[in-house]
């Protein structure tokens, strides 16, 4: 493996770590030969990060975090017990959450307690189906005891509709 690709990895896997924790860093990047990296053109700095030709995380110039994709929370979903950087909410509104509607704070049945605010979450419906990935917005307390307001900015739903 090339020396730069090797920096370029634990650089994305310490702002994993720090991120996400080292269980998530583990399971997302378990096979270090199927990683590639895509810098963008005109600064050189890691932008996308792929997992065989699928998209797994992209970092964001803004703020250095990542952002997950379906592709990565599919695999987070598969590999840890539930509540893991998890949203779940009512299976009563799943339909809404595909399709990328925001997640109200009454609308949420368990919360992972070690999210913050602006964390990167995984919504899933009681039955742990991925519904979509987004921005958590306020903290757990307020979640929990909250009976109105936005929970969770919805970035992307899987926009599936059951038929």
């Amino acid at each position: 493996m090339e020396p730069e690709l090797l920096l370029g990895l634990r650089q994305i896997k310490a702002i994993s770590d720090y991120q996400f924790g080292k269980e998530i860093t583990d399971i997302l990047f378990d096979d270090i030969n199927c990683i590639r990296l895509e810098r963008s053109p005109k600064t050189n700095k890691i932008r996308y990060i792929y997992y065989d030709n699928n998209l797994l995380l992209t970092l964001r110039p803004t703020n250095g975090f990542f952002t997950l994709t379906l592709f990565s929370a599919t695999r987070i979903i598969n590999n840890t017990p539930l509540t893991k950087l998890r949203v779940i909410v009512l299976n009563d509104i799943s339909e809404f959450i595909r399709k990328g509607r925001n997640v109200f704070c009454k609308h949420v049945v368990e919360i992972d307690e070690n999210l913050r605010p602006m964390d990167e979450v995984i919504v899933v419906n009681q039955d742990d189906e991925l519904l979509g990935i987004g921005k958590l917005k306020i903290p757990v307390s307020y979640v929990k005891s909250f009976s109105s307001g936005i929970a969770v900015n919805i970035r992307k739903g899987i926009h599936k509709s059951k038929i």
